[in-house]
């Protein structure tokens, strides 16, 4: 099973093609990133192709409210050209509070909405009229562009709808915040069952781990950071009932008591099991095993990427094994 990695920017676009480098020459199979409040994740995966070679890039996700699927089918055909066809189309519905304040839009049904998102997609890359939809309606037809017409679409799923839905129609699942428990218990199952609607088996489907990483000794400094970065997420209506699906209900009821106190220290809520469960935190052997143990639950792809504030060119390193495994 591949392993790979998520390299966002950050603060420096050239520290992050650095890495990118690093990581092909280190024969890591994928590299995914973010798009959150900065530089725009699609055209960062055409900066990243043009420093690398073989490594597949994937967007880790983007939001589906932030283009029309047209505009989305352009520049992402644009950008696999330009890759040679590595790009893994990695789609998001985002979050309401994201979805109305940035892109004054709204989410009203979010599995359907993916659903005939993708469909349109497909439509458009395979040179088929696009199907009717309730929310996104466009005729659009390439023009002397033959686009790949099985181009990856990767699907963010935490619920087990979007899950299922991720089986049967897309070629992949993104996961943030699922641990291997969840990924055993709640994520295989339900994408298998999507997959079976399809009339399909779990045989090429990718499943894609986002994996905490920190290769350190400095283990308390490394979990007091990821605390304070994974705070937002318990504010997130979709994450919230993930982690309580996920065995955490009182993770999430003691941030809610420290928040409603005005607490500052809400972030402490978030357990000490809960990050061992989830993050890859230690010196390289213990790492490595919880790596691994994202592999025994079922993700065919587990993706290190990096907790703020640490060595992430180290972690890297540290793991190649496992890439080259």
């Amino acid at each position: 099973m591949p392993l790979g990695t998520f390299i966002s920017v950050g603060r420096s676009l050239d520290s992050a093609l650095d890495r990118v480098r690093l990581a092909e020459q280190l024969g890591y199979h994928s590299v995914f990133t973010t798009h959150v409040a900065g530089r725009d994740s699609l055209t960062v995966l055409a900066a990243y192709a043009g420093v690398s070679e073989s490594i597949r890039l994937g967007t880790g996700v983007t939001p589906i409210h932030s283009r029309s699927p047209v505009a989305m089918a352009q520049q992402a055909v644009t950008i696999d050209e330009m890759a040679h066809e590595r790009l893994v189309l990695g789609l998001g519905v985002s979050h309401r509070v994201t979805v109305e304040n940035w892109f004054g839009s709204q989410i009203r049904k979010p599995v359907s909405e993916m659903r005939d998102y993708v469909a349109i997609l497909r439509a458009i890359f395979a040179g088929e009229d696009p199907p009717e939809s309730e929310t996104f309606s466009t005729r659009f037809h390439f023009l002397g562009v033959q686009p790949r017409a099985d181009l990856p679409i990767y699907i963010a799923a935490l619920s087990p709808k979007m899950l299922e839905l991720a089986g049967e129609v897309a070629d992949g699942v993104i996961l943030w915040l699922c641990n291997p428990d969840y990924i055993r218990d709640i994520v295989v199952p339900h994408v298998r069952e999507g997959r079976r609607k399809a009339g399909k088996s779990l045989d090429g489907f990718d499943i894609v781990a986002a994996v905490p990483t920190a290769v350190t000794e400095e283990v308390d400094g490394a979990r007091a950071t990821l605390r304070a970065d994974l705070s937002p997420y318990f504010l997130l209506p979709f994450y919230r009932k993930m982690i309580e699906r996920s065995g955490y209900e009182a993770d999430v009821r003691l941030f809610d008591e420290a928040m409603e106190r005005g607490d500052s220290t809400a972030a402490m809520a978030i357990s000490d099991g809960f990050l061992e469960n989830l993050a890859a935190i230690g010196p390289p052997d213990l790492a490595a095993a919880a790596v691994e143990r994202y592999r025994d639950a079922g993700a065919t792809s587990p993706c290190i990427g990096a907790i703020p504030g640490t060595d992430f060119t180290t972690a890297l390193e540290s793991l190649a094994e496992l890439a080259r495994a």
